[in-house]
């Protein structure tokens, strides 16, 4: 697996606000998610899967009839050289637009967005693109990308990981463990989108992580604030646990905004590694294949993903011990 390369941009660190603290039941179960207690009807982050062990995750939310063609042209609306990939706004022949971006974290985005979707949250169609075509001269035509639906809904402004409408929700803090536990380091609130679907699929309003290429490596904080992507060799080198106290668990955690991690305790790990250890292997290599990983490096992953699954579900005795409440 290449190294990331050199940073072709500065990033500039914002100090977060921090919204206070609320009480959320502990659940024993995913199951048992609360619909109460937010002010936002909790389907808008996340619905139960009922079906999870049966999931597709090679086409995820999508579907191979709506996969970008390779033999069309895409007209380039933008051309993006903002951020740490690079990429483009295109809209296809058939008039669907879509969000390309290449390098990196075109594979990690596409395999993160699957487990996310199979384990109910909301996530856009994704796919990973080889040979595509752009109408003019464009030096990066055909490269491996991760192409996201656009014209499916509209973006109605950004979400806050400490300031959302599902504090008292235990599928909010089960969020970001899972996200730890995939190594995805980068939790800025520029990242999460407010989804209005124009299909008038339920639910019209979806709170999504729309950006999730920092994965699947290491988060460092020296000699700058910035962690590698698709790494195996520093995803092998991560753990999920860091430590415990009590009922409160500090997990492996080296990102700039460890105010996320501030209201964590043993049931949300639980409870976030029980819904992924419900994945198979075969549903987790699916979702490799899907991003074009090859064999030998897609079973380094899942062995890694499944180590740091029992490490979460290692706290059970933990959480039972603080009694299932707050």
């Amino acid at each position: 697996m290449l190294k990331a390369p050199i940073l072709r941009v500065v990033c500039l660190v914002a100090a977060a606000a921090v919204a206070p603290s609320c009480a959320r039941p502990v659940l024993k179960s995913p199951e048992e998610a609360p619909r109460a207690g937010t002010s936002a009807p909790l389907e808008q982050l996340w619905q139960q899967p009922s079906d999870l062990g049966q999931r597709n995750l090679f086409w995820g939310p999508g579907q191979e009839s709506r996969v970008p063609s390779t033999t069309v042209e895409y007209k380039v609306l933008r051309r993006d050289e903002t951020g740490y990939s690079a990429g483009y706004d295109v809209e296809a022949p058939d008039g669907r637009r879509w969000d390309v971006k290449l390098g990196l974290e075109a594979q990690t985005e596409v395999v993160l967005s699957r487990i996310l979707w199979a384990l109910g949250y909301h996530q856009p169609e994704t796919y990973y693109v080889t040979g595509w075509q752009l109408a003019g001269e464009w030096k990066d035509e055909g490269a491996p990308a991760r192409f996201r639906l656009q014209s499916d809904h509209e973006t109605d402004g950004e979400w806050a990981w400490r300031e959302n409408p599902f504090q008292s929700a235990q599928p909010l803090q089960g969020l970001v463990a899972i996200n730890i536990l995939l190594a995805n380091w980068d939790f800025k609130t520029s990242n999460n989108r407010i989804y209005r679907r124009l299909d008038g699929q339920p639910p019209q309003r979806r709170f999504v992580v729309q950006d999730l290429g920092a994965s699947f490596g290491k988060a460092r904080v020296f000699p700058i604030p910035v962690g590698t992507r698709n790494d195996i060799d520093d995803f092998e080198d991560t753990q999920l646990v860091k430590s415990t106290k009590g009922d409160k668990v500090v997990l492996d955690y080296r990102g700039l905004r460890t105010d996320v991690l501030e209201e964590m305790q043993a049931a949300d790990v639980v409870w976030g590694c029980t819904l992924l250890n419900r994945l198979t292997d075969a549903q987790f290599a699916d979702a490799f294949r899907a991003a074009g990983y090859d064999a030998a490096v897609t079973g380094r992953f899942i062995a890694k993903i499944r180590a740091k699954i029992n490490e979460g579900l290692a706290l059970r005795q933990v959480a039972a011990a603080a009694g299932g409440s707050r």
